[in-house]
């Protein structure tokens, strides 16, 4: 199955760009949310982490 995938990836132009792409792509989304949650204030954690158990039906 790899065989086939390989063999007509190798005829496309530019193919090798992807990876790099989906990796940078992956990097900036993890970064980018480690960022946001840094940043977000404690107590806006503690109130989402207390939403599950809340029983306030608004």
């Amino acid at each position: 199955m790899l065989k086939f995938i390989k063999h007509n990836m190798a005829g496309i132009d530019g193919v090798e760009i992807y990876p790099i792409i989906s990796m940078l792509l992956f990097f900036m989304v993890f970064v980018g949310m480690l960022v946001f949650v840094m940043k977000l204030p404690k107590r806006k954690i503690e109130e989402v982490s207390q939403l599950p158990l809340d029983n306030d039906n608004n």
